[in-house]
């Protein structure tokens, strides 16, 4: 394999067809680590991408099937915006643990985790307040 050094001291391989992968920021940098762990990496951030489709998706359900209430509209908005931003928390995610394993650095904190935990505690908390006060 060739490699040439980049400004931070980081191995960039120059290797047949990584040259046209993207994003170049993850695949610019390092040298191919062991494929299982770029493929578990792929499936944690599939699973993040399924837990943004299933926080978008009960957003939408909750407004097409609940009472017309502020209360439910609030709690809808919350949950698909709460998706998009769990979305985007994967891919940053996933880019940073890639980039880790191919510079054999440390991998990332998981704080969108932290993130995700509290607004779940949130929305279970409005939840709980709606159906107690709507009875």
């Amino acid at each position: 394999m060739q490699g040439a050094r980049s400004a931070d001291g980081v191995t960039v391989t120059r290797v047949g067809r990584q040259r046209r992968r993207w994003p170049r920021r993850v695949y610019g940098v390092g040298e191919e680590p062991d494929p299982r762990f770029s493929l578990a990496n792929e499936r944690t951030f599939l699973a993040w991408l399924r837990t943004a489709m299933a926080l978008t998706a009960g957003g939408v359900g909750l407004d097409v099937l609940a009472p017309q209430k502020t209360s439910y509209l609030v709690l809808a908005v919350g949950l698909v915006l709460t998706g998009m931003a769990m979305s985007v928390f994967g891919l940053s995610r996933w880019m940073a643990a890639e980039r880790a394993l191919r510079t054999g650095s440390p991998l990332p904190a998981l704080s969108a985790g932290a993130l995700l935990v509290g607004v779940t505690l949130l929305f279970g908390l409005f939840i709980v307040v709606v159906l107690v006060t709507n009875r």
